[in-house]
């Protein structure tokens, strides 16, 4: 089946590539997790009130963002009880507050929270409060994780169409530059340019219209709303946007003509406006937030600009190692030694930086194995070493080419030589006969061999006006370079596929402080043993009770029980309740399960602190069975 000229072929080739990493993308694209979290709130998860509160106060592990909807307080019956959206409270960037309205009626009150984390990602969850007594509740609040929506996928495919274009556009205007000058003047070189350059401002433009509905969790007709414009374009992530248009406004008037894409100054317009297309990122995203920001914003720039050499580079490489048939350049041999080392010095970067971007964002070891973000992160290290491994084999075969490449393929064209000047008239003869004018008579050369045209008889200069033909050797060279080429970057695309699922993983280091936050205010478990004796041999011993975190909440119930010499002990059936005699509140079923060896239960809330009185009731056989009861303090969530 004919599917048209090799250049075409080579783009339809790197456009399945990434059409294959866009599936990858976005089939694991409902696995992204939050950047900040709720590490407090007054009122507390769970807590039960005497009196109705004033305002309602939400702490974050870091500096979060709020919207007109960002924190809403329903009413047992769902209406909303704040009339005013929701502040920073007490100077800080990690504290909102929204004001109540007067006289709440008794019950069940939900506090439904979406915010904009410091790295541009939203977040939300939920949690409730009683006033006076625990009541029903009809509000409903959103479940899920917030890339499962329609907006969510749209918003994760159109950033990395953007993360691609820039590779690309970084990477082929890098080999123009750097590589090859005169590549600019070529078609498959051109195309990569407008692709590229395309490929990142229809994405930038499609990310700058979704952004409001993704930070609110919209529908994406909502795109279009103007008042909704007008806040993503004051924020920061669509800021960013706003300029990363600008720049690519000024670098559509270089590319305008590519074949001009040589000098000094045109490298360092280049390599200015590229700076700038990579600090859109790093001043919106992961960079921005957690420690050290001022040396991690530089790094993560100079940590895009490599990737984009890389692989934008390969790609450009790939095209025109496969462009071939008539008038199709050949790439010099030169031209891939310099681009091999150019490769070289971007990995570097890339190694020097990404180790560092992983101390900062990952923190420990352990977090390597215990987190998404770590075991992502395990994930594209092995895809790296693989594409390294792979590359060994291109620079191998780059310097066998430089090594075998005559001087005449070091070239793209041979010049053709001058025309020889017109030879001066031969002389003539003049004949002259008796009674008769003098006439012309041509005067012959020695031997009869007449004059050549000119030109004639020169041999014409190998390849003039077009590049030499490769020989056997160099030749066999190239198509085992293009092999190797094309299989590296394929790996570099997944790669880049692997790098965007990081950029919507919570951080481990984040995902730590949220914990120790969380923990550092209430004491992670509270054990409580408690004895039962049944008044028979081999019908005693003793249940140990374990509340995680033991607050006003949700906790989790594991219990043991022990023989009377501390042996693991088997019973038919464990129950537990609590009651709460202060304020009558209970009593409350834990709704323990076997779990086939010990009994637990995950969904624990307990709505109040103060002194409970735990109920457990231990059967051993069919008819004899226990209940003994024991206390245990529950302390408040509030910070």
């Amino acid at each position: 089946m004919h599917t048209g000229s090799p250049p075409a072929r080579a783009s339809l080739t790197v456009l399945a590539l990434v059409a294959a990493v866009f599936a990858l993308v976005i089939g694991g694209a409902g696995t992204a997790f939050a950047h900040a979290g709720l590490s407090g709130s007054d009122p507390a998860d769970g807590a039960v009130l005497k009196a109705a509160p004033k305002q309602v106060t939400l702490t974050f592990t870091e500096s979060v963002g709020f919207s007109e909807d960002s924190v809403r307080v329903l009413s047992p019956d769902n209406e909303r009880v704040n009339p005013r959206p929701a502040q920073h409270a007490d100077g800080k960037d990690n504290t909102g507050r929204v004001e109540l309205s007067d006289d709440l009626p008794q019950g069940t009150y939900t506090v439904a929270w979406r915010v904009v984390s410091a790295d541009g990602h939203p977040i939300s969850g939920a949690f409730v409060f009683s006033v006076g007594k625990p009541s029903g509740t009809a509000a409903v609040v959103p479940t899920g994780s917030l890339d499962d929506t329609a907006v969510g996928r749209l918003y994760g495919f159109f950033r990395y169409t953007a993360y691609s274009g820039l590779a690309l556009l970084v990477g082929a205007a890098a080999f123009v530059l750097v590589c090859w000058p005169t590549a600019g003047a070529d078609r498959p070189v051109r195309r990569l340019l407008a692709a590229g350059w395309v490929t990142l401002a229809l994405s930038t433009v499609v990310l700058l219209l979704l952004r409001g509905p993704y930070e609110t969790g919209g529908q994406p007709a909502s795109a279009f709303d103007l008042s909704q414009m007008g806040r993503t374009v004051t924020g920061r992530p669509g800021g960013a946007l706003i300029v990363r248009l600008v720049l690519l406004a000024a670098a559509a008037v270089l590319l305008r003509r590519p074949a001009a894409l040589q000098g000094a100054r045109v490298r360092w317009a280049g390599a200015v406006l590229a700076l700038g297309l990579a600090f859109t990122w790093a001043a919106a995203e992961h960079a921005a937030a957690g420690i050290q920001v001022p040396l991690a914003v530089p790094a993560a720039v100079l940590h895009l600009l490599a990737m984009g050499v890389w692989l934008g580079g390969l790609i450009t490489l790939v095209v025109l190692l496969r462009s071939r048939g008539p008038g199709s350049p050949v790439v010099p041999a030169s031209a891939v030694g310099r681009f091999s080392t150019l490769a070289f010095t971007a990995v570097a970067v890339l190694v020097g930086t990404g180790v560092y971007q992983s101390w900062r964002q990952v923190g420990s070891w352990e977090a390597l194995s215990t987190t998404s973000f770590g075991r992502t992160l395990i994930v594209k290290i092995a895809a790296v070493v693989l594409v390294l491994w792979v590359a060994s084999f291109s620079r191998r075969w780059t310097a066998r080419l430089v090594h075998a490449a005559p001087p005449a393929a070091e070239t793209l064209t041979v010049p053709v030589p001058e025309p020889a000047p017109e030879p001066a008239p031969e002389p003539v003869k003049v004949a002259q006969t008796v009674g008769g004018p003098a006439s012309p008579v041509p005067t012959d050369p020695p031997g009869d061999v007449r004059p050549e045209p000119p030109g004639a008889g020169r041999p014409e200069p190998p390849g003039a006006g077009r590049p030499e033909p490769p020989g056997a050797e160099t030749d066999g060279y190239r198509r085992s370079l293009r092999r190797t080429v094309a299989v590296e970057a394929a790996l570099s695309a997944v790669v880049l596929a692997i790098t965007t699922l990081l950029t919507g993983t919570q951080p481990s280091r984040a995902a730590g402080e949220r914990i120790s936050a969380a923990a550092a205010q209430q004491p992670q478990v509270k054990v409580v043993m408690v004895p039962f004796d049944m008044g028979t041999a081999n019908h005693q011993g003793t249940v140990q009770i374990t509340l995680a975190p033991g607050r006003v909440g949700e906790n989790t119930v594991e219990a043991v029980v022990f023989t009377a010499d501390g042996g693991l002990a088997t019973v038919r059936e464990l129950r537990l309740s609590l009651t709460q005699d202060e304020l009558d509140i209970g009593p409350i079923d834990a709704r323990l399960k076997d779990q086939k060896g010990y009994w637990a239960a995950y969904d624990l809330r307990l709505p109040m602190p103060g002194e409970w009185t735990m109920n457990v009731t231990v059967r051993t056989t069919e008819i004899d069975q226990v209940t003994v009861r024991e206390t245990v303090r529950i302390t408040s969530s509030s910070p």
